[in-house]
């Protein structure tokens, strides 16, 4: 009788998590939607006419509808402040996800506790509910990280077209925020969206060396530190930024020929640690083929749970040290 009990209470946490994480995904598609339109009229209408279209836009019922949802975020945000971190931000900032820390922090909670019920249910065993609850908490994790690290490549790919585009405006006569402007209309994103911060930024009376260095922050870029190193001398010490922007494209154009073939030479090295890595996994799945009994002992042995848990930590650890030996800094 105690065990139906826990087993429908379980159950019930389950559906409740599933209909929240439903609830999650519905109002982050409502919000990207509202921002798609946010830019589409910022793109086809006039800067004076711009502010009476958002009043008018703010009278509808669903955008009032939206203004009291974003009301009741706010109010949320502000009252779970103690869980907000200067890095958490910087990372959500960094990945252009259209959620605060408190929300991300709600929803790695809400998938942990998802998964803990998961693997409670399945395997009726409170080992395999706090192994699935913890690697389950890494997993909005590990898609923020992927999503800054595929935003910073694309960054790191048209940061040199959009050099160009700069150059090209201020060698006709265009002021460094004027050539920004203009070259923001033309490049896509992410970096149109990021130097678009960065003009907000200054229009908002942020000196242009801090909207910068902001931009550095969320980027972690190494070639646009030394955009932004010569973009500041330049400003301080004067000087022809075209003859400036010309020297950093060259130098950049050198370290990504020197990056493609460091990166050659390191590939073995990077598909032997992937093949490794991958090893135990196709070696445990064609046992399991074989045998399928073989792995019967672990859903009642606390001991071989506890050993397998400590492989699987192994091999996640080896690979990342794998992957941290393969990174050379250029």
């Amino acid at each position: 009788m105690n065990k139906d009990l826990v087993t429908i209470v379980l159950f019930s946490v389950l559906i409740f998590c599933v209909l929240g994480l439903i609830v999650i995904i519905y109002w982050l598609y409502q919000i990207n939607s509202q921002n798609l339109l946010k830019r589409r009229i910022t793109n086809f209408i006039d800067s004076r006419n711009e502010s009476q279209e958002l009043l008018t836009i703010s009278q509808t019922e669903p955008y009032s509808q939206s203004a009291k949802l974003e009301g009741i975020r706010g109010r949320i945000n502000h009252a779970l402040s103690i869980f907000s971190t200067d890095k958490l931000r910087l990372k959500i900032a960094s990945a252009y996800w259209p959620i605060s820390d408190i929300e991300f922090v709600f929803i790695r909670f809400a998938i942990s506790l998802l998964g803990f019920v998961i693997g409670w249910i399945i395997p009726q065993n409170i080992i395999g509910g706090l192994g699935l609850g913890v690697l389950f908490y890494f997993v909005p994790g590990f898609f923020l990280d992927r999503s800054i690290i595929n935003r910073r490549k694309k960054f790191q790919d048209q940061l040199l077209d959009f050099l160009v585009l700069i150059k090209g405006a201020v060698l006709a006569g265009f002021s460094l925020t004027q050539s920004l402007d203009m070259a923001v209309k033309e490049i896509p994103a992410p970096t149109s969206e990021e130097f678009g911060q960065v003009l907000r930024e200054v229009r908002f009376g942020f000196p242009l060396e801090q909207a910068l260095q902001n931009l550095t922050d969320r980027m972690q870029s190494d070639d646009l530190q030394i955009v932004v190193t010569a973009i500041m001398l330049n400003t301080q010490m004067g000087g022809s930024l075209a003859a400036i922007l010309e020297a950093t494209i060259d130098t950049i154009r050198e370290r990504i020929h020197l990056y493609g073939e460091i990166r050659s030479l390191t590939s073995y090295a990077r598909y032997v640690g992937l093949l490794i890595s991958l090893l135990p996994f196709l070696t445990a799945l064609v046992i399991y083929l074989l045998n399928p009994g073989y792995f019967d002992t672990v859903k009642t042995s606390l001991i071989a749970q506890l050993i397998l848990l400590m492989a699987l930590i192994s091999i996640f650890f080896g690979n990342f040290l794998i992957r941290q030996t393969m990174k050379i800094r250029v």
